[in-house]
Parts: C-alpha cells; structure tokens; sequence
C-alpha cells in the first residue's frame, strides 16, 4: 500500500539519505568493521549534507526540523534498509540530540548545539552499569557537590559511541537518600578531555561491528555546575520523556531493515533450484512469504499511525512500547525466517541476512528490553 504519512520534503531528504549512503559510507563499511567504529569525520559530512542536525534550532545552524518526527523516520530507515556498517546517526539525532534541543539553558545551547548541528561534536548518553540495566533506579554512578563544580566517580557500559563521542549524558545519582527513589538523579554532560574521565575497553560484539560501544569510567571527574543538563534530582524524568521517540526510531529501524532482508530473500528463491525448481515455488516456502509479506506492511502500517501520532503531539509512552516490542520481535523472526531460506548461504558472512541477524538481535533489547516493554503496557491497563 501507498504511504501516506510522508510529504515531498522527507522524501527528498530520502533520496539525499540514499546518495549519501553510496557516496560516503559504503566505500568504507570494510574498513570500519576492521577498525571496530566509524571515522568520526563521516558526522561532519552527513552534518553538511543535512543528515545530522536537521532537527536542532535553526539559531544555532541546524535545519529547525525540531517537531517533525518524519526527518528522523526517513534517516532511521535508509539506513536500516542499506545493512551495512554504518554510524550511529539515530543515537545522534532521535536519542541524545533532543536532550540539548529541550533541556539545555540558553547558555548551554549557545555552547553545544552550533557543534552536534553540524556534526563536529559526537555525543552518547550513559545510563547502564555493569550492575543496573534496565532498572535504572539501581544506579550507582554518583555526583556531589563540590563549590562550584560535581564531583563524579562511576562506572557505565554497553555506551554507543562510547569511543568516538565528545559530550557524554551521565546519568548519575545526585541525592544519596535512598528515600529519594527516582528523584534522586541527574544528568551531567562530561566533556571529552575533562580528568579523570577515561574510555575503557570497546566491546566486542556479535553484531554492529562498525559501532563503537564502550566502557567508560569516571574517577573523580570534576564537572562545573553550568555543566548540568535539565533540574537537579529530575534526570531520571528527563530521560522517560524522550524514551517514546527513542522506542518509535527503534521499531522504524527494525522493520525497515527487516524488509530489506525480506525483499532481497524473495530474489534468492526465485534464482535458488532445488529438484530441479525455484526454492520459492515449495508451498512450504511460499507460506512461510506470505505471512512474511503481510506481518511487515501490517507493522508497518502501525509504524505509521505512531508517526502521525507524533506530529500531532498525540503518541504515548505505551504506543511507543507497543511499537518497539511488536516489531522489534517480528524483525528478528523475519531475519531468522530469510537465513533459514537461505541454507548455508545464509550463515556466511558475504550474505546480507547474515549479517543483519547478527545485528539485529539487539534491537530487543536496547531502548528497554521486550519484557520491559510488555510489563509498562500492562501497568497502564491496570493490572
């Protein structure tokens, strides 16, 4: 079916995705695995061809697109679609980049938004630890007040752009009164450079190979108090009101390279024989398509009642915890379903599908896993 949600100018700006894409990051996706994260400089370039930044104030030289969340969309799933390494543009624009554009003082922004607009400055949020997950009341990472300036000592883990990043969101407990409960932290921007600040080891996963995900550590780090992000003692706030976009921009990526698997699984069983026929004319197989075929367009067809919902000011948290588990989980299922069509072909890395099962596995998990999803849907209907 035609999509409706999108206008003429998202779909220029995909198209500009595209171009990009072929210009700039597939050229160098092997030489990014190898090196277990992205050149930095590709950030400047998708700054300058408005791939980063569209989103951030028009005053302090981004595109102004802060309340159309079909930008984010059309970004998020050009890349989902091309597979291959690539970096972490969502993490910079759906995820961290509204922290500035909503929380930061004028001063703040004066100072940090000129550079993530034109993507010179690389940012990441860190909340897991290596003993709190997705129950972020159990954070240790603690701040306290020093004169003018925090004082920050802690740990965190399993930080997108942990490596590459300038500005870092800690999230960090600032009130040690355990009767404070969820207003008791706050979120500090740490600056690359600043003492006491060190990057640890960057991880080694099965999948996103190209995206740097790292420890980080921070051993009396002294962060001036302008440095702080949002209320004191409100943090924990801060980060539920973004989390429904985060949600959203991981579902739209979940689909959207799920089908591009899917579209190109249906070209391999029309050339792959088996007795002497396509593998896709088995009735087995073709069942199997089918339902692929239809679980995809309904998803996505949901995926695009939420973008509606979200330039109406209408999409809720639990709209958007229904979107991220549902396709989070179809797109693993398609994925695993696509490898399975393809044999042993499908378990060779030179394979597309091969790849993005390894990659996509995470997506059940990151932004608030499957169950955590299913758990605040059930909260809200009373049980």
């Amino acid at each position: 079916m035609e999509r409706l949600v999108f206008e003429p100018e998202h779909e220029q700006l995909r198209q500009t995705a595209r171009d990009f894409i072929a210009r700039e990051v597939a050229p160098h996706s092997d030489e990014w695995i190898a090196a277990g994260q992205v050149d930095r400089e590709i950030y400047k370039k998708a700054g300058d061809a408005g791939l980063v930044g569209f989103n951030m104030p028009e005053e302090y030289g981004g595109g102004g697109a802060m309340d159309d969340f079909r930008f984010n969309a059309v970004v998020v799933e050009e890349f989902a679609s091309y597979g291959g390494a690539s970096p972490a543009f969502s993490l910079q624009n759906d995820v961290v980049g509204p922290y500035f554009v909503h929380l930061a003082n004028d001063e703040q922004k004066q100072r940090w938004i000129p550079g993530i607009a034109s993507g010179e400055t690389i940012l990441a949020v860190a909340m897991t630890e290596p003993g709190a997950g997705s129950d972020l009341a159990g954070i240790t990472t603690s701040a306290r007040r020093d004169g003018d300036d925090w004082i920050l000592n802690g740990s965190k883990t399993f930080i997108s752009s942990g490596i590459n990043s300038d500005l870092v969101v800690v999230v960090c407990r600032t009130d040690p009164d355990p009767a404070a409960k969820h207003k008791a932290f706050s979120l500090l921007v740490v600056e690359r450079g600043m003492p006491g600040f060190e990057r640890g080891r960057k991880l080694d996963k099965i999948g996103l190979k190209a995206q740097d995900t790292a420890e980080l550590h921070f051993d009396d780090v002294r962060v001036p108090a302008e440095n702080l992000l949002g209320q004191e003692n409100l943090g924990f706030y801060h980060l539920m009101q973004n989390l429904p976009s985060e949600r959203l921009s991981i579902g739209i990526s979940a689909i959207a390279g799920a089908r591009a698997i899917f579209e190109e699984t249906v070209e391999y069983v029309k050339s792959r024989k088996a007795f002497g026929k396509p593998i896709g004319s088995f009735q087995a197989n073709r069942f199997t398509l089918a339902e692929m075929s239809t679980e995809l367009d309904v998803a996505q067809a949901y995926i695009d009642r939420c973008l509606q919902a979200v330039v109406d000011g209408e999409l809720t948290a639990v709209d958007a915890s229904k979107n991220k588990w549902w396709c989070t989980e179809l797109a693993k299922k398609v994925i695993d379903q696509c490898l399975q069509l393809h044999g042993g072909y499908g378990f060779m890395n030179e394979y597309a599908v091969g790849r993005a099962y390894c990659d996509s596995r995470i997506q059940t998990i990151f932004g608030g896993t499957t169950e955590i999803m299913k758990d605040l849907i059930g909260r809200d209907m009373g049980l």
